[in-house]
């Protein structure tokens, strides 16, 4: 053997050691990879919490006399823990109830605040198409062959031709917003 395949055998027995997370990922791909044809098990997430059965009423119920023994206070306080937890659990969900509704409510009110503004801005974009319509059937109605009057003085026409200026600033506004 040559001093190149000594070391290449000795790397293969040595086991590769993750120095970074990009590391450990690339070693879990190729070994995902080294045999594509098996199955690979995904755990699915776990739900909820399993509440331990908790009884009722406790059977083994202790009163306040002096002749408890010394064992009495281990199983009494075996019962407190589990109480404890018990009250813990039905705390924890109702916080998670109130969570969820709150949750619930808030995307309830974005989507109506949402949808109101798309409402607006689409009452807005119609009336801006239909002021445009009609500006172009009035500019197409004049150009036509229809003559204005011509008794009208200077000021008349200066006036005139400031609002077709206007109106072509508007049109290309339009245009532009449309892009």
């Amino acid at each position: 053997m040559s001093n190149h395949e000594e070391k290449s055998d000795l790397q293969e027995d040595k086991p590769l050691v993750p120095r970074t997370a990009v590391s450990l990922q690339r070693m879990k791909l190729e070994k995902l990879m080294k045999n594509p044809d098996k199955p690979v098990v995904i755990p699915e997430r776990q739900r909820d919490k399993k509440l331990p059965h908790v009884p009722d009423f406790v059977r083994n119920v202790m009163g306040s006399s002096a002749g408890a023994g010394s064992g009495e206070f281990h199983v009494y306080r075996h019962l407190r823990r589990k109480e404890y937890a018990r009250q813990k659990i039905i705390h924890e969900k109702g916080e998670k109830a109130l969570l969820d509704d709150e949750y619930q409510r808030k995307l309830e009110t974005n989507q109506k605040l949402s949808e109101q503004k798309t409402a607006k801005k689409r009452a807005k974009r119609l009336k801006m198409k239909e002021k445009l319509k009609k500006k172009k059937q009035s500019g197409l109605g004049n150009s036509n062959g229809t003559k204005q009057d011509s008794d009208k003085d200077d000021s008349d026409s200066s006036v005139n031709s400031t609002s077709e200026d206007e109106s072509q600033r508007d049109v290309q506004n339009i245009k532009s917003c449309e892009k």
